[in-house]
């Protein structure tokens, strides 16, 4: 697993960024999204969680288990029952996890959204789950439609929720902050006259004519 601190500049990249550097298939859907907001951006290694359907039990192993600092994202395949509520989150904010990336959902929303605490969800629901069901911790799962390892970068905000590989993590974050850099140097005048000749170029590919 990366440590926590080893890629903290990943905080200061938008989703928007990764996913041009890492291309769609490390984006995930559209359903998962922030719960509340405007909030911070969520940035950190990621605390792996698979849970049974309609069962929490192993989210909330994890809230104890998690390096601060963590994100940490569960698989729950399941909308029925929810996998957290207010007080889970109290903790975890309190023992230093960066917030959930959820995919499956929660209830207590004014209370999650009160305590400042990051979550992106498919939904609220007002069911808890039950706490019976032997799912795994520190596994591969899949949340979002994105394959999640122990340790990958997860960084979410209000466009998205985008995962680097750690074994990626140093090269796709030079080429996002170099990104960055270019974007900045550049004026919106330079940004429209390139947009310009791009479109052109490219309708003169598929053969548009005015």
């Amino acid at each position: 697993m990366s440590d926590v601190g080893e890629f903290a500049e990943f905080g200061e990249v938008p989703s928007t960024t990764l996913a041009e550097v890492l291309g769609g298939a490390q984006v995930m859907d559209a359903g998962i999204r922030p719960l509340w907001g405007p909030g911070p951006r969520l940035a950190g290694p990621a605390y792996t969680v698979r849970c049974v359907p309609g069962d929490n039990l192993m989210l909330h192993a994890a809230i104890y288990r998690a390096a601060p600092g963590s994100v940490v994202v569960v698989e729950s395949g399941d909308l029925e029952y929810a996998l957290a509520g207010g007080n889970v989150c109290a903790v975890a904010r309190r023992r230093g996890i960066a917030g959930f990336v959820v995919d499956g959902v929660i209830r207590d929303l004014g209370e999650v959204r009160e305590a400042g605490f990051p979550v992106y969800a498919r939904g609220i629901v007002p069911v808890p789950g039950t706490k019976k069901g032997l799912g795994s911790l520190g596994e591969e799962v899949r949340c979002g439609g994105v394959g999640v390892g122990a340790g990958d970068l997860v960084v979410a905000d209000e466009e998205g929720v985008v995962v680097t590989p750690a074994g990626r993590a140093a090269e796709v974050l030079r080429t996002a902050r170099e990104r960055l850099a270019a974007e900045e140097a550049q004026s919106l005048d330079d940004w429209e006259a390139r947009h310009r000749a791009k479109v052109e170029e490219a309708l003169r590919a598929v053969g548009y004519t005015d």
